[in-house]
């Protein structure tokens, strides 16, 4: 049995029904965001198509499509770190995806060896009035 997407219904179909009816952007794209299963830790955002969609469903393997190489990507398909999809969620009115994901391989989900993609942070605490806004790793 093949999985469909279904049509957006009227506001309170898609705010407080039980058929999934996602908001895909004028570029047919809706973002995602990965979590640890463990930790609840943010992993990684990026965006998915309604193909990426549902081969994720269909593959419990996290796909995405990549805006700058204009193509469908599976996480891990080059270098092995994979996002294993345990749960996913959709906000209340469905125009983002939630996933609650296990690593495996090196058990990183950025591309630049970091367990996660957000591994820097604002510097709020600098009182510096002029110049660039720091960052700090954490």
């Amino acid at each position: 049995m093949t999985k469909e997407i279904s049509s957006r219904g009227d506001k309170a179909e898609v705010e407080t029904g039980l058929i999934f009816q996602p908001k895909f952007d004028a570029d047919g794209l809706i973002p995602a965001i990965a979590t640890a299963s463990d930790t609840g830790e943010v992993l990684m955002f990026a965006w998915m198509n309604r193909e990426a969609l549902l081969a994720t469903l269909d593959t419990r393997r996290a796909h995405f499509w990549s805006r700058s190489r204009g193509k469908l990507w599976r996480k891990g398909e080059d270098s092995g770190n994979e996002l294993i999809v345990n749960d996913i969620r959709v906000d209340c009115d469905q125009d983002v995806i939630a996933m609650s994901v296990t690593l495996v391989g090196d058990k990183v989900a950025c591309h630049t060896g970091a367990r996660s993609c957000f591994y820097r942070r604002i510097d709020l605490d600098n009182e510096q009035t002029a110049g660039p806004i720091t960052l700090q790793h954490i």
